[in-house]
């Protein structure tokens, strides 16, 4: 049996909670490859709702959890996390949940760093989180990333936190930001040690051992393709690398463990935050849109931006991404509304183009090039087979995998976990 890798394909937000839940019921691990406490997925299991943000979703179905080098751990997080979902009944501890060594963390300068950046950036404000993902990200490349494994030795901590601190107090007082003394810092963190430290594990073994073993493993991606650090609607986007192929990385395993590669998009396009949105429909429409697929990011709370569906920007994801199959998510939003339209392309400068250019002021001036489809009256809501579709809502999601260039199979046409239309097992390779 295959592995699995699932990524988003548009700008996050596409549902991915409930679809890496459903995966998880039938994989033995879960790991969480990049990212941060920026992506939010939600679950709803047994009547209960889980907000995880940092752990992976197997967790919730009894399912052994890894935290691999690509993420940045924001250890106050991730013990508050633990906390809350165990105020709801869920079992966690490193007996089921193991973080790779080597992580990242995320330390309160770098939240304090984020803030600064934006403030000072004003109208031009890129829309982060704030929680200190980018300057965490920045660390690691230059080098002088706290990670895991320090916890365990105080005067590593101790001499990595002053070159830290030489780094961060310099452009916090730059912004004119409160700087950080290293005192606090370091008995906070040493203060964590014991906490964190019972969960490290190089991974990379833990998870050469479950493949060797025959074991199905979930590779969970947060964010998404257009959010990715090289592909995506740059500078409008996450720090890292969102597509499969950094799941090998992320993970500490070969490129061939990945297995199949499915990627998330809803039937129409959201967004949160700044950043170009060619289908956005700031009108009547869009917040019929956003009200019936109660479009508030999990993580900020923020409303999304709402449109129609992108085939000419899933179809680029397609073809970065490695994405072998797609999951529709959220048809059932797209209920009666008496037509529907999807960009197959955008014009720019008198000439149309099937990808999204790489320049801000192209991707700001690109406009949608139309397709416009009659819509259905019969609800789709709840349905588990082809056969329980309206015709036209079959034609639509026909349309979207001609158009993108890759087959549907698995639709989503509820937030409950079991109505799901499956085409094809996503594990059997």
């Amino acid at each position: 049996m295959a592995n699995v890798c699932v990524i988003g394909t548009q700008w996050g937000d596409e549902g991915k909670g409930k679809v890496v839940d459903w995966l998880a019921s039938r994989a033995d691990i879960v790991v969480r490859f990049q990212g941060g406490h920026n992506a939010g997925h939600t679950l709803v299991v047994g009547g209960e709702t889980y907000k995880l943000s940092l752990l992976p979703s197997g967790l919730v179905r009894g399912k052994t959890g890894v935290i691999g080098n690509g993420v940045v751990l924001d250890p106050e997080a991730l013990l508050s996390e633990i906390a809350r979902v165990r105020s709801q009944g869920l079992d966690v501890g490193p007996h089921n949940l193991r973080i790779a060594e080597n992580v990242p963390l995320i330390l309160p300068l770098h939240p304090a760093l984020d803030r600064a950046r934006e403030a000072a950036r004003g109208g031009g404000a890129i829309g982060t989180t704030g929680r200190g993902i980018g300057p965490a990200y920045e660390d690691k490349v230059a080098r002088r990333a706290i990670r895991l494994a320090d916890l365990a030795e105080p005067d590593t901590l101790s001499a990595k936190l002053d070159e830290l601190l030489r780094h961060h107090n310099t452009l916090l007082a730059g912004f004119g930001a409160e700087t950080f003394r290293k005192e606090p810092l370091l008995a906070r963190l040493l203060d964590l040690a014991p906490q964190l430290l019972p969960y490290a594990e190089p991974v990379w073994e833990l998870l050469a051992e479950a493949r060797a073993a025959g074991k199905r493993i979930l590779f969970e991606g947060a964010q998404a393709v257009m959010l990715d650090v090289d592909h995506g609607t740059y500078p409008f986007v996450t720090s890292s690398n969102t597509v499969a192929g950094n799941a090998a990385a992320g993970a500490g395993v070969g490129p061939e463990a990945i297995g199949m590669v499915l990627g998330i998009a809803k039937a129409y396009t959201t967004r949160v935050g700044s950043g170009p949105f060619p289908t956005e429909l700031d009108d009547e429409t869009g917040r019929e849109i956003g009200r019936r697929g109660h479009e508030l990011g999990t993580v900020t709370g923020r409303p999304r931006r709402c449109g129609w569906f992108d085939a000419a920007m899933v179809r680029q994801a397609v073809k970065i991404g490695g994405v072998q199959g797609l999951v529709l998510t959220k048809l059932d939003v797209l209920d009666g509304f008496r037509e529907l339209k999807i960009c197959t392309g955008y014009r720019l400068n008198g000439a149309v183009l099937r990808r999204l250019p790489a320049s801000p002021a192209a991707q700001a001036a690109a406009r949608p090039v139309y397709e416009t489809m009659e819509g259905w009256s019969d609800s789709t809501r709840g349905a588990r087979s082809w056969a329980e579709l309206p015709a036209q809502a079959v034609k639509y999601v026909k349309r979207i995998e001609e158009l993108v260039e890759a087959p549907v199979v698995l639709l989503s046409t509820s937030p409950e976990r079991d109505d799901t239309i499956m085409m094809r097992d996503p594990f059997a390779g």
